[in-house]
């Protein structure tokens, strides 16, 4: 199993001054839950290096099993330190791509010319495709055929509306993620706030929020398997 993992490269939260990045237990509990299961994992950015980690993943209640595991791996740090460009990368080399969340990629990867192709191809190769929370958002500008996005007809989950709103962020995000997934006639499903829910379908396989990011690795892992 060879399975490429892709990270955001931006670190500004719009235009309120805070930061963000990617979410460090979305990485973190896939990349076990991969790695765990015998996979070769290539981690990717849009710019290469280290990708910036959103800095409320780093606090103390937002620490799990798998971002301590991370915090004492200096193999696993060193491999996120010094990620591949996604430009230089080929879906070929791969059996899966998927996508850990937090808020950055709702403003790189959404129209990261790379991340589209690489993700067209995977699906034109049947191959599967993962993403959990904000990463969904991945999906947006990726057509599988003219004026049908790659979510119509498909069921998906991602991030909430609601959950959005706890958070406080509603109104600083450039879009909302359940909005989006709707408006490209997706099929989708939520469950609770920040409760795990895994949305399967085929070898499309999304995750609503952080709890759910190591049950979307492991149905990531599970279509592998049975390919």
């Amino acid at each position: 199993m060879k399975i490429l993992m892709v990270l955001t490269s931006h670190e500004q939260m719009g235009d309120t001054g805070h930061k963000t990045g990617f979410w460090l237990e979305e990485f973190t509990s896939p990349y076990y839950v991969f790695r765990d299961a015998g996979a070769d994992i290539t981690l990717a950015s849009p710019k290469g290096g280290q990708p910036p980690v959103d800095p409320n993943s780093e606090a103390e209640d937002a620490l799990t099993d798998s971002t301590r595991r991370f915090e004492q791996d200096a193999h696993a740090k060193e491999a996120l330190a010094s990620t591949k460009k996604l430009s230089d990368v080929d879906m070929n080399d791969y059996d899966a791509i998927f996508y850990p969340g937090g808020h950055g990629p709702l403003w790189d990867l959404t129209n990261d010319a790379d991340s589209v192709a690489l993700i067209k191809k995977a699906y034109e190769q049947d191959k599967v495709i993962g993403a959990v929370c904000h990463a969904p958002a991945v999906f947006r500008d990726v057509e599988v055929k003219p004026g049908q996005n790659i979510v119509g007809g498909r069921n998906v989950t991602g991030f909430a509306n609601s959950e959005e709103e706890a958070v406080g962020l509603t109104n600083v995000v450039p879009f909302l993620l359940e909005d989006m997934l709707q408006e490209k006639m997706g099929n989708y499903s939520r469950g609770d706030d920040f409760t795990p829910h895994i949305v399967v379908d085929g070898k499309l396989i999304t995750g609503q929020n952080p709890p759910s990011s190591e049950g979307t690795a492991k149905a990531v892992v599970q279509a592998l398997q049975g390919a």
